[in-house]
């Protein structure tokens, strides 16, 4: 299917309205509490200057750009986060498939845009979120040993892939959007992950892999893989 032209808008993501707001409170109470007068050894400039960039900081983690793929989606598989590769291998898969697949994954690191994408166009079969440990997310036993959601969508040409969402060191809350039965497309979003995490990629032997280790991807616009 082919999508209109590209939207180049950002907007905040709702996921961080909670903690958006509680924090601008937070820090405006104490930084008007330093003001006023409370004893602090710390010059009132530097409280101020700091608050303002954890502030951006966090802002920035919650940005979620407005994105069209804008192409040919037809045995399409974009990236899904925005991030780095640091995984393009065969694998065992153990948790669905039980078989033999070929896995991209991808690390988003703080500066990165949290949202998550559907990889491919096609109806969401099954839905499913394991408790797990917070390992720093670009260890290989992350996949598979870190609190993870996993989502399994069938292709309108009947291929099967999973997209699985994993927390990690610091991220302690996997949003997970997909429901099974839905329909689901590259441009809509398939959930969000607060904090440092990887979302894994699981495609079929034979599928061909555009990307290579150590790669930058953008979600919903990196292309990474054409399935046969």
């Amino acid at each position: 299917m082919v999508r209109l032209k590209k939207l180049k808008k950002i907007r905040l993501h709702r996921e961080g309205t909670h903690t958006l707001t509680v924090g601008f409170f937070l820090l405006l109470i104490i930084n008007a509490g330093l003001y006023v007068g409370i004893d602090c050894k710390i010059p009132f400039y530097i409280t101020a200057a700091a608050s303002l960039i954890v502030y951006g900081i966090t802002v920035n983690f919650f940005r979620c750009p407005i994105r069209l793929f804008g192409k040919d989606t037809e045995k399409i598989v974009v990236a899904p986060a925005d991030g780095k590769i640091v995984v393009v291998e065969e694998v065992q898969e153990n948790e669905y498939f039980h078989d033999r697949r070929i896995m991209v994954s991808i690390f988003m690191s703080l500066v990165n845009v949290h949202a998550n994408w559907y990889p491919v166009d096609g109806v969401v079969k099954q839905v499913s979120h394991q408790n797990g440990k917070f390992m720093k997310a670009w260890l290989p036993k992350a996949s598979t040993d870190n609190e993870r959601s996993t989502i399994i969508i069938e292709t309108p040409e009947g291929t099967e892939i999973m997209a699985r969402q994993i927390a990690g060191a610091m991220a302690r809350r996997i949003v997970t959007y997909a429901e099974p039965g839905e329909e689901c497309y590259i441009d809509e979003h398939m959930g969000f992950i607060k904090f440092g995490s990887r979302v894994d990629v699981f495609l079929p032997l034979g599928t061909e892999i555009c990307v290579k280790l150590g790669q930058l991807t953008t979600g919903n616009q990196t292309v990474i893989a054409k399935l046969k």
